[in-house]
């Protein structure tokens, strides 16, 4: 009996998922609930459980397909004996060819070409595709890239090399006489040049989705305010050798995020999202704000709820944990939604100045640049030195002015000139 599983509904609102890992394949023998395929939905990757024991029989959607809920991802043969699984290498090679003994007059028998689709050679999808479309055994092709890994200027060079074995005239017979030699005609390969291919998919490409969108819908428009923080410098080093005893860091993000929620008070108009369908600016009265976070498989955003109610010490121990749990694949999709407004800031290689991309239907995204000590002139006409960086805030011009951006900046400056303004916030 074939068991046909389809894409189950895995979340409010989600209409489809992207294939990013299959755990298992064809062939394979699964139990029920162990791990089938990890499918992407809004940014969270999804690990799905095999709803049936059995044996894989067919794979319908392969890495990097996108499927409706409800459409179908794999059959798994559930009745009958089931097959032993196989063992990790695959399963068992089919004997060699025998080569009969070299009594007889005559060269060998030369053993068939294996299909290009087989074998453990290391390429990516496209570049397996391309050898097979040019009927070439990727395992006869010693590759150029990390690792050994095939490239498309490997199959490129294995073209040129057959072809130059074809187009080699045969030896002429004794006594014929010479064929004149022709001028010689360089050929260049269509792939000189291009040491791989790499597809954009899963998370990497609902970020190029997200970027495309927000960069033609918006009206971008960044100012920067330079921030003298040599208070807030001190001040965060007194307060972290007390609260990094109860295993939490420190950093000057929490300070900011503080700064920010004082800012967009003042300012509200910037805590919103647009909605284009209705033309509508949406004001928000919570304040979620999202905090950018680097990962391996690309920028994650996931959001720090309800900024305004934590203290510095509580926003200080929610990023950590967000942040660690982005990096491990680990946040939920309700998590990596619902912002009103976002931070982003690569610390201590924050930069000079940045011009952040809105995340889109937000309004505003605030970029925060490295501290560096520098010498300035004082009021009194001193010059000492001072800790300043560069804050940048990019906004939507269609309903944000630059006066008002500029304000809300000069706000959230004001706070972290002067930090112990910010325990007002705390209440």
């Amino acid at each position: 009996m074939t068991y046909d599983f389809k894409l189950p509904d895995i979340g409010e609102g989600v209409a489809e998922g992207e294939v990013v890992q299959w755990f298992v394949k064809e062939g394979d023998t699964i139990q029920e609930d162990a791990p089938l395929v990890s499918v992407l939905t809004d940014k969270a990757n999804v690990e799905i459980p095999s709803p049936k024991s059995g044996r894989i029989a067919k794979i319908h959607a392969g890495v990097g397909a996108k499927v409706k809920v409800g459409g179908l991802l794999v059959s798994i043969e559930t009745g009958g004996d089931t097959p032993a699984t196989p063992s990790p290498s695959g399963p068992p090679a089919a004997a060699g060819p025998v080569v009969p003994s070299r009594k007889g007059p005559g060269p060998p028998p030369t053993p068939s070409a294996p299909s290009s689709g087989s074998g453990t050679a290391q390429a990516s999808p496209y570049v397996r595709r391309l050898a097979a479309e040019r009927g070439i055994d990727l395992r006869s092709i010693r590759g150029s890239g990390p690792g050994g890994r095939i490239t498309e200027a490997d199959l490129g060079t294995a073209t040129s090399r057959a072809a130059s074995t074809a187009a080699s005239p045969a030896p002429a017979p004794p006594g014929s006489p010479p064929t004149p030699a022709g001028p010689a005609t360089a050929v260049a390969s269509p792939t000189e040049g291009v040491s791989d291919r790499i597809p954009i998919r899963g998370i990497r490409r609902v970020i190029s989705e997200h970027m495309t969108e927000a960069t033609h819908r918006a009206a971008h428009f960044t100012y920067v305010e330079e921030v003298d923080v040599s208070e807030l410098v001190r001040v965060r080093e007194r307060m972290a050798k007390h609260v990094e005893k109860q295993g939490v860091r420190l950093s000057f993000l929490p300070f900011i995020v503080k700064g920010v929620v004082a800012g967009l008070r003042a300012h509200p108009h910037l805590n919103a999202t647009m909605d284009d369908a209705r033309q509508e600016l949406v004001l928000r009265s919570t304040f979620h704000l999202g905090i950018a976070t680097q990962t391996s498989d690309g920028l994650l955003v996931p959001v720090l709820r309800d900024a305004d109610k934590k203290s510095l010490t509580q926003i200080a121990r929610e990023i950590q944990d967000l942040a660690e749990r982005g990096r491990n694949g680990k946040l939920a999709r309700g998590e990596l939604s619902g912002s009103s407004f976002t931070i982003t800031s690569l610390g201590a290689l924050g930069g000079v100045l940045a011009t952040p991309i809105l995340n889109y239907p937000e309004v505003g995204i605030l970029g925060v640049h490295r501290i560096s000590r520098r010498p300035v002139y004082r009021a009194d006409g001193s010059v000492g030195p001072a800790d300043l960086m560069n804050l940048s805030v990019s906004l939507d011009h269609r309903v944000i002015d630059g006066f008002e951006g500029a304000q809300f900046l000069a706000t959230v400056k004001g706070y972290l000139e002067d930090p112990h303004q910010l325990f007002a916030e705390l209440s």
